[in-house]
């Protein structure tokens, strides 16, 4: 049961759901307190010790219905199990129940008798003249297929599984690839081949062996479906995940900008959580000890009274400037998107709009959601672009305010059609500034061609780097969080 709790904290990390190797093990021991009798129990008890957030606790539930609630295998004639059949959501394994069913949860005495009693049995008289298939009838394989025996197969097939790495599906074209496996894991090959040997003799125990190979088949195959469901689903997210992350913003289409923002979000919260402020409580703030021995020389080095400090610094604050003309909009976007979703991480944060003129847009963010003051930045500055003119209107506006705790973010493809790129002003920024970062959606390759003067400022930044995904634009807050601490 611990390999399968595991591979259930897998699932769950497949889903977006935080657990650390630390929290394993506490639900190790939860599991270990509570037994696995009680599946309610056991649901509540893990529940307590993985899940941390309302939406963690929601989708723990819905994962541990489908991984644990599951009916064994039904072996029973296809014929009259139609009605039967497991659900897309069940497993085969008795090993991964968490209610403590096993022989009970085999079913009501079903038996898989027919054509008779085992006198009778067509495969019976074909064994006593060949012994491969006699030995092949005293499998433990067959054994199971011809007693309806579930649990000995539904543990089989787990083991078999276990053995070929069924938990790491992650494509629907890998479930006919993942069934063969497991079947020749499980000796089904021994079955085609007596399946060959029946056909070239032409015996009558020919319909009954192909019987038992196709419902071997075919609980494999809801295995692998049933396991596909399960795993799958997580993996492909975070595959989807992947690719929007590397794809370049402009190209990405407009049904994917639900799950980009999404995306964004997500990002967001994950650098919100690791490089959010630890805020330490105290009553009155930094002991004053010169002050404090100072003051007590009066009384013979008692020290009756007390002094504190309280050193007031300069809160760091960020001035995000984004070109929204049309070739650069799309990046201009998200990177607002991404400042302001983590804006209780950066609580100063500024942001300015600017095509052929410059103004300040941080109000709309504060009136509207993100996504709708994005759509308002692009309307009211969309335009031809003029960076020299631009950055003048900067400099009106917030000279006076950048200093040493200041970072000032600038997004553009510092394409400025010929005119005056004012590159004085920009000087000016980054002596009075603790760091200016440009990010450029455009390969490096393409800086300096044409009307580009990405050159000339790049002289004037701390740090320019190539940005047009979304991984690229997580490193880059990530290291602007770190150094805003």
């Amino acid at each position: 049961m611990q390999t399968s709790l595991v591979n259930f904290i897998q699932v769950l990390r497949s889903h977006d759901v935080r657990i650390s190797p630390a929290e394993t093990l506490d639900a190790m021991d939860v599991a270990d307190a509570l037994g696995y009798s009680d599946r309610n129990q056991l649901r509540d008890g893990l529940a307590m010790t993985l899940a941390k957030t309302p939406h963690e606790e929601a989708v723990f539930m819905q994962c541990f219905d489908r991984y644990f609630s599951h009916k064994l295998a039904d072996l029973s004639d296809s014929s009259q199990a139609e009605d039967a059949q497991p659900e897309a959501g069940e497993t085969n394994a008795d090993s991964q129940t968490a209610d403590g069913e096993s022989g009970e949860a085999a079913g009501d005495g079903e038996s898989y008798e027919q054509d008779g009693s085992a006198g009778d049995n067509p495969l019976a008289d074909a064994a006593g003249d060949s012994p491969e298939l006699q030995q092949l009838l005293d499998s433990s394989l067959m054994q199971s297929l011809m007693n309806n025996d579930r649990n000995a197969l539904s543990m089989a097939m787990s083991q078999a599984a276990a053995k070929v790495g069924l938990n790491q599906i992650e494509m629907f074209t890998q479930k006919g690839q993942f069934s063969r496996k497991i079947l020749d894991e499980l000796g089904e090959a021994h079955i085609r081949q007596a399946v060959i040997e029946l056909e070239r003799a032409n015996s009558p125990a020919l319909d009954e062996l192909r019987r038992y190979r196709d419902m071997l088949r075919e609980q494999v195959r809801d295995l692998v479906d049933r396991e596909y469901l399960l795993h799958a689903e997580g993996r492909n997210q975070q595959f989807m995940d992947d690719i929007l992350s590397k794809t370049r913003l402009n190209n990405i289409e407009h049904h994917y900008q639900q799950k980009v923002q999404a995306l964004v979000q997500k990002m967001a919260r994950k650098l919100a959580a690791r490089y959010g402020r630890k805020r330490k409580t105290t009553r009155r703030g930094q002991l004053n000890m010169a002050r404090t021995i100072r003051k007590g020389v009066a009384t013979d080095g008692v020290l009756f009274n007390t002094y504190f400090r309280q050193v007031s610094r300069d809160k760091p604050q960020v001035l995000a400037v984004c070109d929204v003309s049309g070739s650069v909009a799309a990046y201009a976007k998200f990177l607002l998107m991404f400042l302001y979703a983590v804006q209780d991480v950066l609580p100063r944060v500024r942001s300015f709009a600017f095509s052929n003129h410059l103004g300040e847009v941080s109000g709309l963010f504060d009136e509207h959601p993100v996504e709708r003051a994005v759509e308002l930045v692009n309307w009211q500055y969309g335009g031809a672009t003029d960076y020299g003119g631009s950055l003048e209107d900067f400099a009106r506006l917030t000279m006076d305010d950048i200093n040493t705790q200041t970072t000032v973010i600038i997004l553009g493809d510092a394409r400025n059609n010929r005119g005056e790129p004012r590159l004085d002003i920009l000087q000016s920024i980054y002596q009075r500034a603790k760091q200016v970062i440009w990010l450029n959606p455009e390969s490096r390759k393409a800086w300096g061609t044409g009307d580009s003067e990405m050159p000339r400022y790049q002289s004037a930044c701390h740090f320019a780097a190539e940005c047009n995904n979304l991984k690229q634009l997580e490193r880059i807050i990530e290291q602007l969080l770190k150094s805003t601490r």
